[in-house]
């Protein structure tokens, strides 16, 4: 019989967390070991304040859930205007489903609400995104140890261009590309996550390097690479109820936006970001959300990362077969 520890904390084990373009992906926590599942999860960024000013979770005229469009402002560069800011808010539809006990396919279908504001004048974008198809597969699997567990997945995947990425303003100007609620190109990445429990206390860390294209347009992203190392606790409240607190760190490095494959130094990324966590569990129910903020950030010409904010809820089906067998 499992422990205690196994029918939660492995909830860590597939999480991978890659680049989503600049703005950041966190792949969410995926709870109990080789269950099939489906959730929501929404996502929160931000980015404010230039070098040597404040940086607000929530800066001013920015909304943490998707606004209304707008696209009636001018489009502007950037000055050092400490009100400026950038917010990226995603909400993903996420499946899971189980071939094999060892073989995990998984898509993601995001929905994606975009602003600026720059020199005082805002915009705001929202459109149907690009899904994310990928799989994974368990190389170690020993997770029915009294004391020590461990499991290490290794996948690859795919983003697809299905999300617009030509809209423009009502003048006709269209929008940058990171504004866009799609990149217009397909994508690649591999991702690996390892979990090592002990008792109750555990630790999952998952690395990702993602292999950029370009759109119709010739742009693109620097291929990028993003580490997540997360340090939890689980503790039983009830026969039914569970809770996991935990303490994150998030690393992100991309050399931004490419034109025709030359990098343009837009939009550079290395910065370090940590917060707390917290899931609670009931049945095959997890409720999990998230917050970090910056901790350190490379020199850059743009406003600079403040907060990463995550929510999400996931359903656990309870899988007793798998299309192939062992």
């Amino acid at each position: 019989m499992r422990s205690k520890f196994l029918l939660l904390a492995l909830c860590l084990s597939s999480t991978s967390a890659f680049a989503c373009d600049i703005c950041g992906c966190f792949m969410g926590l995926t709870p109990y070991d080789n269950q099939s599942s489906f959730g929501l999860l929404y996502r929160y960024r931000s980015f404010n304040g230039y070098r040597g000013q404040s940086h607000q979770f929530f800066p001013r005229g920015s909304s943490f859930f998707m606004p209304k469009d707008d696209r009636s402002q001018p489009l502007t560069g950037h000055n050092n205007n400490p009100e400026d800011y950038e917010a990226y808010r995603t909400m993903e539809l996420r499946g899971r489903y189980f071939l094999h006990k060892r073989i995990e396919l998984n898509a993601i279908i995001p929905y994606n609400s975009n602003s600026e504001r720059y020199n005082g004048y805002t915009s705001s974008i929202s459109g149907m995104g690009d899904i994310n198809l990928y799989a994974g597969y368990h190389l170690i699997r020993k997770l029915d140890q009294p004391v020590l567990n461990q499991r290490l997945i290794v996948g690859a995947g795919l983003k697809l261009p299905t999300g617009k990425n030509n809209i423009k303003t009502l003048d006709g100007i269209r929008y940058s590309a990171l504004m866009q609620p799609g990149t217009g190109s397909t994508d690649g990445f591999i991702y690996a996550n390892y979990l090592l429990g002990f008792k109750k206390f555990g630790m999952s860390l998952n690395t990702s390097y993602k292999i950029n294209g370009e759109n119709s347009e010739r742009e693109g992203i620097a291929n990028s690479s993003t580490t997540f190392l997360n340090f939890f606790y689980t503790q039983k409240l009830s026969k039914n109820w569970q809770v996991m607190p935990s303490v994150q760190f998030f690393y992100e490095n991309s050399a931004g936006e490419t034109y025709k494959g030359i990098k343009t130094g837009e939009h550079e990324m290395n910065n370090l970001m940590g917060g707390i966590g917290a899931d609670l569990y009931y049945k095959n129910i997890a409720l999990n959300l998230g917050m970090q903020t910056n901790m350190w950030q490379a020199k850059t010409d743009h406003p600079q990362s403040a907060a990463k904010i995550y929510l999400g809820i996931t359903y656990n089906i309870n899988q007793l077969y798998y299309l192939l067998k062992s």
